[in-house]
């Protein structure tokens, strides 16, 4: 595993695949990693250990379903502000920060930033509003509700395609 541009690591076939298993199930044992990889159980270890230290893995978290809390509200939400020095940090930041705010990503084009939320009532909605609109520097908001999700799927393997999937490995 060496660095590449990015500064992440460079993936052989062996990293995807580990990668692709705990993607799907990070409850999966190491003797059943080590089975399905044929490696020792220490090299899964190891590699593991590795993909955390170098940033591939960020994190470990259970996959909660928001519906279980009563966060059936979605609201998509486009965020245009007043352009000055240091606006996308500061204002980012504060989006980031308000309660029920899953999501901020600052965007190129008609909005500056989109902000995703779930939310139980119209209530925590309106709150939500009103904090977004409150923040120095925000001009206008347009928001949207979702009616049905039909894919909510954060993985980042499962999602690629073949070529995809090639271009990680092209980078050796």
């Amino acid at each position: 595993m060496t660095d590449g541009d990015d500064g992440f690591p460079s993936l052989d076939e062996t990293d995807i695949a580990l990668l692709e298993y705990i993607e799907t199930d990070f409850d999966v044992n190491l003797e059943v990693l080590s089975n399905e990889l044929d490696l020792s159980k220490s090299a899964v270890h190891y590699r593991l250990n590795k993909l955390k230290d170098h940033g591939v893995i960020q994190g470990v978290s259970a996959d909660l379903n928001p519906l279980a809390f009563g966060l059936d509200m979605t609201m998509i939400t486009n965020v245009s502000v007043t352009h000055e020095s240091g606006y996308a940090e500061d204002i980012g930041e504060e989006l980031a920060s308000l309660p029920g705010v899953q999501q901020v990503y600052y965007t190129m084009g008609d909005a500056d930033f989109v902000v995703i939320a779930r939310l139980q009532n119209r209530e925590q909605v309106n709150g939500l509003i009103n904090a977004i609109v409150a923040i120095d520097g925000v001009n206008e908001t347009t928001s949207r509700f979702v009616m049905r999700e039909l894919k909510t799927d954060s993985r980042a393997l499962s999602n690629m395609s073949e070529t995809m999937h090639g271009e990680v490995l092209d980078d050796d």
